[in-house]
Protein backbone atom coordinates (compact mmCIF):
# COMPACT_ATOMS: atom_id res chain seq x y z
CA UNK A 1 0.00 0.00 0.00
CA UNK A 2 1.32 3.44 -0.92
CA UNK A 3 1.57 6.09 1.79
CA UNK A 4 -1.58 8.14 2.20
CA UNK A 5 -1.42 11.83 1.36
CA UNK A 6 -2.71 14.67 3.48
CA UNK A 7 -4.95 15.72 0.58
CA UNK A 8 -6.62 12.30 0.53
CA UNK A 9 -7.28 12.43 4.25
CA UNK A 10 -8.77 15.91 4.03
CA UNK A 11 -11.07 14.83 1.22
CA UNK A 12 -12.20 11.74 3.07
CA UNK A 13 -12.81 13.58 6.38
CA UNK A 14 -14.96 16.17 4.61
CA UNK A 15 -17.12 13.48 2.98
CA UNK A 16 -17.29 11.39 6.16
CA UNK A 17 -18.36 14.34 8.28
CA UNK A 18 -20.88 15.73 5.79
CA UNK A 19 -22.10 12.33 4.53
CA UNK A 20 -22.94 14.17 1.33
CA UNK A 21 -20.60 14.57 -1.64
CA UNK A 22 -22.12 17.87 -2.73
CA UNK A 23 -21.76 19.55 0.65
CA UNK A 24 -18.27 18.10 1.10
CA UNK A 25 -17.19 19.44 -2.30
CA UNK A 26 -18.55 22.87 -1.44
CA UNK A 27 -16.72 22.79 1.89
CA UNK A 28 -13.47 21.90 0.12
CA UNK A 29 -13.97 24.48 -2.62
CA UNK A 30 -13.92 21.97 -5.46
CA UNK A 31 -16.26 20.27 -7.91
CA UNK A 32 -18.05 17.08 -6.91
CA UNK A 33 -16.84 14.72 -9.72
CA UNK A 34 -13.11 14.96 -8.88
CA UNK A 35 -13.95 14.51 -5.19
CA UNK A 36 -15.90 11.33 -5.96
CA UNK A 37 -13.02 10.03 -8.07
CA UNK A 38 -10.54 10.79 -5.29
CA UNK A 39 -12.57 8.81 -2.74
CA UNK A 40 -12.92 5.86 -5.12
CA UNK A 41 -9.16 5.94 -5.70
CA UNK A 42 -8.57 5.97 -1.94
CA UNK A 43 -10.79 2.91 -1.53
CA UNK A 44 -8.95 1.18 -4.37
CA UNK A 45 -5.61 2.06 -2.78
CA UNK A 46 -6.69 0.66 0.59
CA UNK A 47 -8.55 -2.28 -0.98
CA UNK A 48 -11.48 -1.69 1.34
CA UNK A 49 -14.83 0.07 1.14
CA UNK A 50 -15.06 3.20 3.23
CA UNK A 51 -18.53 4.43 2.32
CA UNK A 52 -21.92 2.89 1.60
CA UNK A 53 -23.55 4.81 -1.23
CA UNK A 54 -27.23 4.67 -2.15
CA UNK A 55 -29.40 7.05 -4.16
CA UNK A 56 -30.69 8.47 -0.87
CA UNK A 57 -27.74 8.61 1.50
CA UNK A 58 -24.06 8.07 2.21
CA UNK A 59 -22.93 6.24 5.34
CA UNK A 60 -19.66 4.97 6.78
CA UNK A 61 -18.58 1.34 6.77
CA UNK A 62 -16.73 0.02 9.85
CA UNK A 63 -13.47 0.62 7.95
CA UNK A 64 -14.59 4.17 7.20
CA UNK A 65 -15.34 4.84 10.86
CA UNK A 66 -11.82 3.73 11.80
CA UNK A 67 -10.22 5.84 9.09
CA UNK A 68 -12.27 8.91 10.08
CA UNK A 69 -11.07 8.71 13.66
CA UNK A 70 -7.43 8.18 12.73
CA UNK A 71 -7.50 10.68 9.85
CA UNK A 72 -8.75 13.40 12.16
CA UNK A 73 -5.93 12.63 14.59
CA UNK A 74 -3.35 12.62 11.78
CA UNK A 75 -4.54 15.91 10.31
CA UNK A 76 -4.61 17.51 13.75
CA UNK A 77 -1.03 16.36 14.38
CA UNK A 78 0.21 17.72 11.05
CA UNK A 79 -1.43 21.09 11.61
CA UNK A 80 -0.22 21.24 15.20
CA UNK A 81 3.38 20.44 14.22
CA UNK A 82 3.54 23.42 11.89
CA UNK A 83 1.81 25.85 14.23
CA UNK A 84 3.87 24.85 17.28
CA UNK A 85 7.08 25.22 15.28
CA UNK A 86 5.99 28.73 14.28
CA UNK A 87 5.12 29.57 17.88
CA UNK A 88 8.46 28.26 19.13
CA UNK A 89 10.27 30.54 16.68
CA UNK A 90 8.57 33.71 17.88
CA UNK A 91 10.82 36.36 19.41
CA UNK A 92 8.44 36.65 22.38
CA UNK A 93 7.03 33.25 23.42
CA UNK A 94 3.42 33.24 24.63
CA UNK A 95 0.98 30.88 26.25
CA UNK A 96 -2.16 30.60 24.13
CA UNK A 97 -5.31 29.92 26.15
CA UNK A 98 -8.49 28.84 24.34
CA UNK A 99 -11.85 29.63 25.89
CA UNK A 100 -15.37 30.84 25.19
CA UNK A 101 -15.97 34.34 26.59
CA UNK A 102 -17.88 34.17 29.89
CA UNK A 103 -17.46 30.38 30.16
CA UNK A 104 -14.73 30.35 32.81
CA UNK A 105 -16.66 29.76 36.03
CA UNK A 106 -15.69 33.29 37.08
CA UNK A 107 -12.16 31.98 37.69
CA UNK A 108 -10.20 33.50 34.80
CA UNK A 109 -9.07 36.77 36.46
CA UNK A 110 -7.77 34.92 39.53
CA UNK A 111 -6.07 32.27 37.40
CA UNK A 112 -4.30 34.84 35.24
CA UNK A 113 -3.15 36.85 38.27
CA UNK A 114 -1.78 33.75 40.01
CA UNK A 115 -0.16 32.47 36.81
CA UNK A 116 1.66 35.75 36.24
CA UNK A 117 3.51 35.18 39.52
CA UNK A 118 4.86 31.77 38.40
CA UNK A 119 8.54 31.49 37.48
CA UNK A 120 7.70 29.62 34.25
CA UNK A 121 4.90 32.01 33.28
CA UNK A 122 4.69 33.48 29.77
CA UNK A 123 2.53 36.34 28.48
CA UNK A 124 -0.97 34.94 27.90
CA UNK A 125 -2.88 35.36 24.62
CA UNK A 126 -6.57 34.48 24.68
CA UNK A 127 -7.85 32.42 21.73
CA UNK A 128 -11.58 33.09 21.76
CA UNK A 129 -14.09 30.77 20.13
CA UNK A 130 -17.53 29.29 20.44
CA UNK A 131 -18.43 26.55 22.90
CA UNK A 132 -17.21 23.21 21.57
CA UNK A 133 -14.22 24.62 19.66
CA UNK A 134 -11.67 24.72 22.48
CA UNK A 135 -10.59 21.07 22.45
CA UNK A 136 -9.96 21.16 18.70
CA UNK A 137 -8.08 24.45 19.05
CA UNK A 138 -5.62 22.76 21.42
CA UNK A 139 -5.38 19.62 19.30
CA UNK A 140 -4.46 21.48 16.12
CA UNK A 141 -1.89 23.70 17.82
CA UNK A 142 -3.72 27.02 17.77
CA UNK A 143 -3.72 27.00 21.58
CA UNK A 144 -1.53 25.44 24.26
CA UNK A 145 -4.26 24.88 26.83
CA UNK A 146 -7.97 25.55 27.25
CA UNK A 147 -10.75 26.24 29.71
CA UNK A 148 -13.84 24.40 28.50
CA UNK A 149 -17.03 22.68 29.52
CA UNK A 150 -17.14 18.90 29.89
CA UNK A 151 -17.97 16.57 28.29
CA UNK A 152 -15.81 17.24 25.24
CA UNK A 153 -13.88 15.31 22.60
CA UNK A 154 -10.72 14.45 24.57
CA UNK A 155 -8.74 12.72 21.80
CA UNK A 156 -5.06 13.46 22.40
CA UNK A 157 -5.76 15.60 25.44
CA UNK A 158 -5.31 15.38 29.18
CA UNK A 159 -7.64 17.35 31.42
CA UNK A 160 -8.46 18.19 35.00
CA UNK A 161 -11.89 19.28 36.30
CA UNK A 162 -11.86 22.68 37.98
CA UNK A 163 -15.39 23.53 39.07
CA UNK A 164 -18.92 22.17 38.98
CA UNK A 165 -21.87 24.55 38.99
CA UNK A 166 -25.57 24.24 38.19
CA UNK A 167 -27.10 25.17 34.89
CA UNK A 168 -29.97 27.63 35.22
CA UNK A 169 -32.70 28.11 32.66
CA UNK A 170 -33.23 31.67 31.47
CA UNK A 171 -36.82 32.52 30.64
CA UNK A 172 -38.91 35.65 30.34
CA UNK A 173 -39.77 37.16 33.71
CA UNK A 174 -43.41 37.30 32.55
CA UNK A 175 -43.45 33.57 31.80
CA UNK A 176 -45.79 31.73 34.22
CA UNK A 177 -42.96 29.29 34.97
CA UNK A 178 -40.92 32.16 36.42
CA UNK A 179 -43.25 32.16 39.43
CA UNK A 180 -41.83 28.80 40.51
CA UNK A 181 -38.65 28.60 42.62
CA UNK A 182 -37.37 25.64 40.56
CA UNK A 183 -38.32 23.66 37.47
CA UNK A 184 -37.89 20.26 35.88
CA UNK A 185 -37.09 19.58 32.23
CA UNK A 186 -40.64 18.34 31.71
CA UNK A 187 -41.92 21.80 32.70
CA UNK A 188 -40.13 23.21 29.63
CA UNK A 189 -42.05 21.08 27.12
CA UNK A 190 -43.13 23.13 24.13
CA UNK A 191 -40.33 25.68 24.52
CA UNK A 192 -37.28 25.92 22.26
CA UNK A 193 -33.58 26.51 22.80
CA UNK A 194 -31.48 28.87 20.64
CA UNK A 195 -30.57 26.09 18.21
CA UNK A 196 -34.24 25.17 17.74
CA UNK A 197 -34.10 21.95 19.77
CA UNK A 198 -36.76 21.17 22.40
CA UNK A 199 -35.89 22.65 25.79
CA UNK A 200 -37.23 19.62 27.67
CA UNK A 201 -34.36 17.55 26.22
CA UNK A 202 -31.77 19.69 28.00
CA UNK A 203 -28.81 21.55 26.45
CA UNK A 204 -28.26 20.58 22.82
CA UNK A 205 -25.12 18.52 22.21
CA UNK A 206 -22.56 18.98 19.47
CA UNK A 207 -21.01 16.21 17.35
CA UNK A 208 -18.65 15.08 20.13
CA UNK A 209 -20.92 15.41 23.13
CA UNK A 210 -20.12 19.06 23.75
CA UNK A 211 -22.93 21.45 24.44
CA UNK A 212 -23.94 23.66 21.59
CA UNK A 213 -23.21 27.34 22.01
CA UNK A 214 -26.24 29.40 23.02
CA UNK A 215 -24.72 32.36 21.16
CA UNK A 216 -23.29 30.79 18.01
CA UNK A 217 -23.10 33.10 15.03
CA UNK A 218 -26.24 32.92 12.90
CA UNK A 219 -27.99 30.43 15.17
CA UNK A 220 -31.45 29.56 13.85
CA UNK A 221 -34.09 29.84 16.53
CA UNK A 222 -37.44 28.11 16.47
CA UNK A 223 -40.37 30.03 17.91
CA UNK A 224 -42.84 27.20 17.34
CA UNK A 225 -44.64 29.00 14.53
CA UNK A 226 -44.82 28.23 10.83
CA UNK A 227 -43.27 31.57 9.91
CA UNK A 228 -39.64 32.47 9.38
CA UNK A 229 -37.49 31.58 12.36
CA UNK A 230 -35.58 34.45 13.98
CA UNK A 231 -31.78 34.53 13.81
CA UNK A 232 -29.46 35.28 16.75
CA UNK A 233 -25.82 36.17 16.26
CA UNK A 234 -24.66 37.18 19.75
CA UNK A 235 -25.48 36.99 23.43
CA UNK A 236 -27.46 40.28 23.55
CA UNK A 237 -29.76 38.93 20.84
CA UNK A 238 -30.19 35.71 22.79
CA UNK A 239 -31.15 37.71 25.88
CA UNK A 240 -33.59 39.83 23.88
CA UNK A 241 -35.35 36.78 22.46
CA UNK A 242 -35.57 35.26 25.93
CA UNK A 243 -37.09 38.51 27.23
CA UNK A 244 -39.67 38.38 24.45
CA UNK A 245 -40.58 34.79 25.32
CA UNK A 246 -39.43 33.44 21.94
CA UNK A 247 -36.97 30.98 23.46
CA UNK A 248 -35.43 29.79 26.71
CA UNK A 249 -31.75 29.08 27.25
CA UNK A 250 -29.49 27.22 29.69
CA UNK A 251 -26.54 29.06 31.25
CA UNK A 252 -23.95 28.14 33.92
CA UNK A 253 -24.69 29.92 37.19
CA UNK A 254 -21.51 32.02 36.98
CA UNK A 255 -22.65 33.52 33.67
CA UNK A 256 -26.07 34.43 35.03
CA UNK A 257 -24.39 36.32 37.90
CA UNK A 258 -22.64 38.50 35.33
CA UNK A 259 -25.83 39.34 33.45
CA UNK A 260 -28.69 40.07 35.85
CA UNK A 261 -31.60 41.43 33.79
CA UNK A 262 -34.98 42.45 35.21
CA UNK A 263 -36.82 41.05 32.18
CA UNK A 264 -35.22 37.60 32.60
CA UNK A 265 -35.73 35.05 35.35
CA UNK A 266 -33.05 32.43 36.02
CA UNK A 267 -34.32 29.26 37.63
CA UNK A 268 -32.64 25.99 38.69
CA UNK A 269 -33.67 22.83 36.82
CA UNK A 270 -33.67 19.96 39.28
CA UNK A 271 -33.05 17.11 36.81
CA UNK A 272 -30.43 18.85 34.65
CA UNK A 273 -26.81 17.73 34.96
CA UNK A 274 -24.48 20.47 36.20
CA UNK A 275 -21.84 22.28 34.13
CA UNK A 276 -18.27 21.07 34.70
CA UNK A 277 -15.45 23.46 33.86
CA UNK A 278 -12.11 21.79 33.03
CA UNK A 279 -8.61 22.73 31.96
CA UNK A 280 -7.20 20.70 29.05
CA UNK A 281 -3.79 20.41 27.41
CA UNK A 282 -2.03 18.11 24.87
CA UNK A 283 -1.07 14.70 26.20
CA UNK A 284 2.44 15.04 24.80
CA UNK A 285 3.05 18.53 26.19
CA UNK A 286 6.21 18.96 28.27
CA UNK A 287 6.17 22.77 28.27
CA UNK A 288 6.89 24.26 31.71
CA UNK A 289 4.53 27.16 30.97
CA UNK A 290 1.63 24.78 30.31
CA UNK A 291 2.38 22.75 33.44
CA UNK A 292 2.49 25.97 35.49
CA UNK A 293 -0.85 27.13 34.09
CA UNK A 294 -2.56 23.81 34.87
CA UNK A 295 -1.09 23.79 38.38
CA UNK A 296 -2.27 27.34 39.04
CA UNK A 297 -5.73 26.74 37.57
CA UNK A 298 -6.37 23.71 39.78
CA UNK A 299 -5.09 25.56 42.85
CA UNK A 300 -7.26 28.61 42.23
CA UNK A 301 -10.32 26.43 41.60
CA UNK A 302 -9.70 24.49 44.82
CA UNK A 303 -9.79 27.69 46.88
CA UNK A 304 -12.70 29.33 45.03
CA UNK A 305 -15.79 27.28 46.09
CA UNK A 306 -16.56 29.08 49.41
CA UNK A 307 -16.65 32.51 47.75
CA UNK A 308 -18.48 31.15 44.72
CA UNK A 309 -21.05 29.49 46.94
CA UNK A 310 -21.66 32.79 48.73
CA UNK A 311 -22.09 34.54 45.40
CA UNK A 312 -24.57 31.89 44.30
CA UNK A 313 -26.61 32.28 47.49
CA UNK A 314 -26.74 36.05 47.02
CA UNK A 315 -27.62 35.60 43.35
CA UNK A 316 -30.43 33.22 44.25
CA UNK A 317 -31.90 35.84 46.61
CA UNK A 318 -31.97 38.35 43.76
CA UNK A 319 -33.50 35.95 41.27
CA UNK A 320 -36.37 34.51 43.33
CA UNK A 321 -39.23 36.99 43.86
Amino acid sequence: MNDLETRQLRYFVAVAEELHFGRAAERLGMAQPPLSRAIRELERQLAVGLLRRTTRQVSLTPAGEVLLRDARTALDAIGAAGRRAQHAGESTPRLRLALKPDIDGGLLPQILDAYAAEEAALPVSLVLGRVGEQAQTVRDGRADTALLLAPFDDRGLDSEPLAVEPFLVALAAADPLAARPSLSLADLAGRSLPDGSPADQGPALGPHGQQGDPADDETTLSDGSDGAAPIASDLPQIFRLVELGSIVCFFPTSLTRRYPRPEIAYRPVIDLSPATLAVAWPQDSHAPAVAAFVRVATKVAATAPPEAAADQRESAKRMVP
